[in-house]
């Protein structure tokens, strides 16, 4: 925003209020040189004509502040909003003040709090650990009522600071046939990965990939945990990591979820395989071709140009789309304990 305050409705002698209002600034929060105490400003309103809330108002353009529809404040956010002025620049401290308002009834403060969590880099929330109150989490995560977000945002955290026998309880989430209690199952598997360490993979294997009945929603939620670990943790091998992404190279229709992930983690172990991929697609797995192309580009092995030169008279239009579309991947820079 380049412009918020806190303001009061101003009725200015009128008994009713048709779409806009006049609201007085009573505290700038930003945009002092744009705005001013007791500044009057109008602003798209739909509520009582006479209340006693303070109103948040936040406004864009500089040139000439355009204001979105003011959000009432509670007193509790209006005293949370003023305490947000006086947080330190520590974000670890700041991370600290933000974490008891995770469940708090008023929703502005709940998704105010959760929003910076989610912003937040991973290594910051990692230096959080000795802070987190791990029996709230252990509860938050079971609560059926939670949002799948918000159980991601409490699956991280349980997984920074919980003890080892909590995976006990996330194996029993993971494997439940109840969808509340599998929500935000990306998060979950990442958790109990994190818990359990290399010997927590046969279980993703085997419930998940390599079960022929999975939905899609849960390979690509075991998609997502294996790429959060094999980039950005040190929990699992890199190798461990790779050989369950390779199971997916067995099956045609799902192949392309890993592929791209293979030529960042520049493994190059699967040009043979991909290749045969291409070749043998058929209409309904021909979206895999696509991939393999931007692999075996990447690749630095002889091999993968040869096949390139090959695979290229098979279906020249995928090469076209391949070389229109999407650049070459680069492979990752691990960033060990960060996440974006």
């Amino acid at each position: 925003m380049d412009a918020a305050a806190i303001g009061r409705l101003t009725l200015d002698g009128k008994n009713s209020i048709e779409g806009l209002a006049n609201f007085s600034i009573q505290t700038v929060l930003s945009g002092d040189k744009l705005i001013q105490k007791n500044q009057v400003v109008e602003a798209s309103y739909l509520g009582p004509t006479k209340t006693d809330k303070s109103f948040l108002l936040l406004g864009v353009d500089p040139t000439r502040l355009i204001w979105n529809p003011p959000v009432a404040l509670s007193l509790e956010a209006e005293k949370y909003i003023e305490d947000l002025r006086k947080l330190p620049e520590s974000q670890v401290e700041r991370l600290e003040f933000f974490q008891k308002y995770f469940e708090h009834p008023d929703q502005l403060i709940a998704r105010d709090c959760f929003d910076e969590f989610a912003l937040a880099p991973y290594s910051d929330v990692l230096a959080l650990k000795d802070k987190m109150e791990r029996e709230k989490l252990l509860g938050w995560v079971q609560d059926k009522t939670k949002s799948p977000d918000r159980k991601r945002l409490y699956f991280t955290m349980l997984a920074i600071c919980g003890k080892p026998e909590d995976a006990t309880l996330l194996e029993s989430m993971i494997t439940s046939e109840i969808p509340e209690v599998r929500a935000g199952l990306d998060a979950l598997l990442a958790a109990y990965l994190t818990l359990k360490g290399e010997k927590g993979l046969d279980l993703v294997k085997e419930s998940i990939l390599d079960n022929p009945h999975s939905p899609f929603a849960d390979i690509y939620s075991a998609v997502m945990a294996l790429r959060f670990h094999g980039t950005e943790t040190n929990v699992l091998s890199k190798e461990s990591v790779l050989s369950a992404m390779h199971r997916l190279l067995e099956r045609p229709e799902l192949a392309d979820l890993v592929i791209p992930d293979l030529a960042r983690w520049s493994d190059w172990s699967q040009v043979a395989k991909v290749s045969e991929l291409f070749e043998k697609a058929t209409d309904e797995t021909n979206w895999v071709r696509v991939p393999v192309i931007n692999y075996l580009r990447a690749c630095p092995l002889p091999e993968a140009q040869t096949m390139l030169t090959k695979l290229e008279k098979i279906d020249p239009n995928a090469f076209k789309r391949a070389k229109t579309f999407f650049p070459i991947p680069s492979p990752a820079t691990p960033k060990v304990g960060v996440v974006e």
